[in-house]
């Protein structure tokens, strides 16, 4: 954003600032559109705090199993995988969108093409 010529300073969330906010949202209090408003940040802020807030209890829930304390190593080895399994799902996203448009690209080449 810009004010007056000049670029907005970017809003840091402390972590409890970032934990009130992801509740109000999950618990459906506030939009996320009211939510970025309200603590002064885009709501790509937002989004990307819901996925690591699931990420991260996702990887809490598959590590703590009874009986058993996970070591610092285990978890994170945990957080990696989890991180790696959404990367590939999000780049199989994209090629797809990718492939879906080079072919209309490329139909639309093709019906303007003389033929001969």
């Amino acid at each position: 954003m810009m004010e007056n010529g000049k670029r907005k300073a970017r809003r840091q969330l402390s972590p409890e600032e970032k934990w009130e906010l992801f509740l109000e949202v999950a618990s459906k209090e506030i939009s996320q559109a009211d939510a970025a408003r309200k603590y002064g940040v885009d709501v790509s802020v937002i989004i990307r705090l819901r996925a690591l807030a699931k990420d991260a209890a996702l990887v809490a829930f598959a590590s703590a199993k009874p009986g058993r304390v996970s070591s610092p190593e285990q978890l994170e080895l945990e957080a990696l995988r989890s991180e790696n399994a959404q990367l590939t799902e999000t780049i199989k996203e994209q090629a797809i969108e990718l492939s879906l448009h080079r072919g209309k690209q490329r139909s639309g080449l093709l019906a303007r093409s003389p033929r001969g």
